[in-house]
């Protein structure tokens, strides 16, 4: 399984397992360390000319894979070049830059179902000319992607659910929520009998998924926006329960805490990064139990 860890902001050098993985990089070709640190356009909206850059180092680090992978399979005995191709997780700094789930999924060629786990819905109007957004990439997936079926959004904040429907009704997309499940911040306490009702009948064999850390309560995480009150169990049971029988494609890892983070009420710096820490590492550790993969 491949790891991806874009670094946008510099937070993840205060991460013990984040420095692990950046490590782990410099010798193994299953971890992979994106500095994107210099590539401006990026916070919150990301432009033309910083998409461009984005993909071309995803592009680059994907190409040097590719050569590792093939002279690993030129040296073995009776290979076969027919190698399924493996999902990954892919790590990309705070809430600021979830629109990558945007770019991630661009790459997909076969039919699948977004899952969001977020405080948020994603799924705001373009305001400034139609520049990709972390507010409103949900939306440009839906609208631009040919193979996206259907989207689950889980834990929004109840009322943001709302705002959405009035600003895409205003804006006349109001159709586009055909395509679109939401499960509620107060529907989280029947979250398992919602994933065992009808609409996963609906669900593409393939899925991917987009995890904003902010829809877990404090107790898990400390991020930049704010959060829910999802626990890590019934995220890792809904993920479970979403998968059981169906692809993976790859899964995406956002919501550390903001790079100017003073500390709050919750926690000191020193305490959310040892909490931000070890839950990356939960999550590496769970995603990689999960029999798809």
């Amino acid at each position: 399984m491949m790891i991806t860890v874009q670094d946008f902001t510099g937070v993840y050098a205060e991460q013990a397992f984040m420095q692990e993985l950046r490590a782990t990089a410099e010798t193994s070709k299953d971890v992979r360390w994106l500095d994107c640190t210099k590539i401006v356009g990026t916070d919150c909206y990301c432009d033309d000319d910083a998409i461009k850059e984005i993909n071309e180092s995803i592009d680059n680090a994907e190409s040097d894979s590719k050569s590792e992978c093939n002279r690993i399979i030129e040296n073995r005995d009776n290979s076969t070049n027919d190698i399924a191709p493996q999902p990954s997780i892919h790590f990309f700094d705070n809430g600021n830059y979830h629109y990558m789930s945007k770019l991630w999924t661009d790459r997909v060629q076969e039919p699948f179902t977004l899952i969001v786990f977020d405080h948020h819905p994603d799924m705001q109007p373009p305001r400034f000319g139609g520049i990709l957004s972390c507010g409103g990439w949900v939306k440009e997936v839906l609208d631009n992607n040919k193979f996206i079926q259907n989207a689950i959004i889980i834990g929004v904040k109840d009322e943001l659910v709302e705002t959405v429907r009035e600003e895409l009704s205003q804006s006349r997309e109001s159709s586009i929520l055909d395509k679109v499940t939401f499960i509620r911040e107060s529907e989280l306490s029947i979250l398992s009998s919602l994933i065992c009702s009808d609409f996963v009948n609906v669900l593409s064999p393939n899925l991917y998924i987009s995890i904003d850390k902010d829809a877990l309560s404090p107790s898990y995480a400390v991020t930049n926006w704010d959060q829910g009150s999802l626990t890590l169990d019934a995220l890792k049971d809904c993920i479970t329960a979403l998968t059981t029988g169906r692809r993976i494609l790859g899964v995406d890892i956002c919501g550390e805490r903001a790079h100017d983070f003073e500390g709050d009420e919750h926690h000191t710096i020193q305490e959310a990064d040892t909490l931000n820490s070890e839950l990356n590492r939960e999550l590496v550790e769970f995603l990689k139990k999960i029999k798809e993969y």
